[in-house]
């Protein structure tokens, strides 16, 4: 039996190349390939850096998913099955959504693979394909060390994405991540983590956890762990660690450059209505920035942009607490109602999305806000939060936030700014206006 593994892209402009901050390894597809039997032969397309050979001879495609993909998805899908290939949509946005994913594919596997993964190929093996997989045993998560040999010869960027731990156990408003794991958190074994790491041990990592430092004694242990490895990584977390100084000194011990904390709002009021608890029992943004810094840990702060407080003095406020702060990067996010999220419940209900399934609305483009805010126009919450991407990562911006000594106390430190920074307009423009699902129409036939 032959797999072909495909990830979809956002937007297909051969001409202008993709999105080079997007091009990270898709790691559910090293975990898709290490779980599948090595009998079975697999190649892999990355639809955002290379043709999809549709006339290619295989048994099966899997295709791996999220909202702002769904539509290239789709595309994909329906010309292979129009071929008469069997098709597999999986990935969050197809768990979230699977009788919409249904209508383009034979099968949707719903959650997480591990557990449903190796039934599913029996089933297409014997012919008895059902429609949907999903896997109800609450398991932890199966230590697999993903396949990164299906990567070979594919130009992403030079970084190891690495899972520590799955799931959040937070539930903020407007993250998908709750939903999706139904609301557990998954730790994988410390042993095997080290393991992995060894193999990858000459790049940069990135843990992608959603929050590495739920559990905070279990964070310091694998902490520890990595010490020897004199690794440098960064991954994301939550506030509510900022005071424990035995786990931020083990951070920087174990080669912590930074970390992704998602602040975003500066108004109580926005952070109730968000279910952001963590952040509600921080009294001072200014004492969380000064703790990470005192360990030499930059932070990359997030900003969600579209609640009822949200004005154009929201974007001042929080352009100048990036400046005095002399972070490493700040996003100016909108709100993005993802469906399956209490979010997108919420708005749809009072009658507040522009368009039901905005991840299918022809002429849909990347940054568009989609549904009507309180205090503002969704038009000018849109260009707001473009005007004020640009204005952070302006010469000046950069320059003064520069003069923070966690930028450049050492090399990597160093090159990490410089990558984020100084070449983020142009990824802000790459970004600007992607019509999602777009494509050159010779490239279906």
């Amino acid at each position: 039996m032959k797999i072909m593994f495909i990830i979809a892209s956002v937007c297909k402009q051969p001409q202008n190349g993709y999105v080079r901050s997007w091009l990270m390894e898709p790691l559910a597809i090293a975990v898709l390939s290490a779980l599948t039997p090595t009998k079975t032969k697999r190649v892999f397309y990355d639809d955002r850096l290379e043709s999809v050979p549709f006339n290619e001879k295989t048994d099966l495609v899997a295709i791996n998913m999220e909202a702002y993909t769904a539509f290239r998805a789709y595309q994909i899908a329906d010309e292979f099955r129009r071929r008469n290939v069997t098709v597999v949509l999986g990935g969050v946005h197809a768990t979230l959504m699977p009788e919409e994913a249904i209508t383009h594919a034979d099968s949707v596997l719903i959650g997480e693979a591990e557990g449903v993964w190796g039934k599913l190929l029996d089933d297409f093996s014997c012919g008895k394909l059902q429609k949907f997989y999903k896997d109800d045993s609450c398991r932890s998560v199966k230590d697999v060390i993903p396949d990164r040999s299906i990567f070979q010869g594919k130009n992403y960027l030079n970084i190891a994405l690495v899972e520590t731990g799955r799931g959040c156990g937070f539930e903020c408003e407007f993250c998908s991540v709750t939903k999706y794991y139904n609301g557990q958190y998954k730790m994988r074994s410390i042993d095997i983590i080290i393991e992995e790491l060894m193999t990858v041990r000459n790049k940069p990592i990135f843990f992608v956890d959603d929050n590495i430092s739920l559990y905070p004694e279990r964070a310091k242990k694998l902490f520890r762990s990595l010490i020897p490895l004199k690794i440098k990584w960064m991954s994301q977390m939550s506030m509510h660690v900022c005071k424990d100084e035995e786990l931020l000194e083990l951070m920087k011990k174990s080669g912590c450059l930074g970390v992704l904390i998602g602040f975003e709002s500066m108004n109580k009021d926005a952070l109730r209505i968000m279910k952001k608890n963590a952040n509600q029992a921080v009294k001072n943004y200014d004492f969380v920035v000064n703790q990470y810094h005192r360990h030499n840990i930059a932070i990359y702060a997030t900003f969600v942009m579209g609640y009822d407080d949200t004005t154009a003095d929201t974007f001042k406020e929080i352009y100048r607490f990036g400046i005095e702060n002399k972070l490493i990067y700040l996003a100016f996010n909108h709100l993005v109602p993802f469906p399956g999220t209490p979010l997108y419940d919420r708005l749809k209900r009072e009658n507040k999305l522009k368009y039901d399934r905005w991840w299918l609305e022809p002429g849909y483009r990347f940054g568009e806000v989609v549904f009507k805010p309180e205090n503002i126009s969704a038009e000018e919450l849109t260009s707001l939060c473009w005007e004020y991407r640009y204005k952070f990562f302006s010469l000046n911006s950069n320059l003064k936030r520069l003069a923070n000594k966690v930028h450049w106390s050492s090399l990597p430190r160093f090159l990490t700014y410089m990558m984020l920074n100084f070449g983020a307009k142009r990824e802000i423009t790459a970004r600007k206006g992607l019509l999602i699902g777009g494509v050159q129409k010779d490239r279906l036939g």
